[in-house]
């Protein structure tokens, strides 16, 4: 059977490739809910949740970066336009929310999507024997689990 650059198998590949790719285009529609978040956010909480946003985003453009690299590292091509992130996304776009408690709320539950697309995705990985997908996906779960904890305590 046909292994790709690495030596994993193509056709296992292309399974876990369908998965990142998701998984980029929901953390692309993520990012862009931050930046509206951060760009729009007023109130008593202001600067807090206006700091909060800007680390988020940030902390998504590296996920973005770094799972469009694994797809690359696959032999394959992330998704890299809107129209396709849209397409793809299980996170719908964040229009005209105003309510810092809402943005919150979005964001939280943005993310328990993308921590449910990345569970999928380290099953996926594993089951292949693919080790650096395995790596990327329990990081990044680790990471939003802390998260979706202190935004839910603030929810409170």
């Amino acid at each position: 059977m046909a292994t790709n650059e690495i030596g994993l198998k193509i056709k296992d590949s292309k399974v876990l490739v369908e998965k990142l790719n998701n998984l980029l285009a929901n953390y692309e529609i993520y990012y862009q809910n931050l930046r509206n978040f951060h760009w729009n956010v007023s109130g008593p909480n202001f600067f807090e949740l206006h700091a909060k946003f800007e680390e988020l985003y940030n902390e998504a453009t590296v996920a973005i970066d770094e799972t469009a690299e694994r797809i690359l590292t696959l032999g394959e091509r992330p998704l890299s336009s809107f129209s396709e992130y849209i397409k793809a996304s299980n996170i719908e776009e964040a229009k005209e929310i105003t309510d810092p408690k809402k943005m919150v709320e979005t964001v939280r539950d943005n993310l328990n999507t993308l921590l449910s697309l990345e569970r999928d995705t380290l099953e996926a990985a594993s089951a292949q024997g693919d080790e650096g997908s395995v790596t990327l996906m329990s990081d990044y779960i680790t990471s939003k689990e802390k998260v979706i904890w202190m935004l839910s305590a603030y929810l409170r």
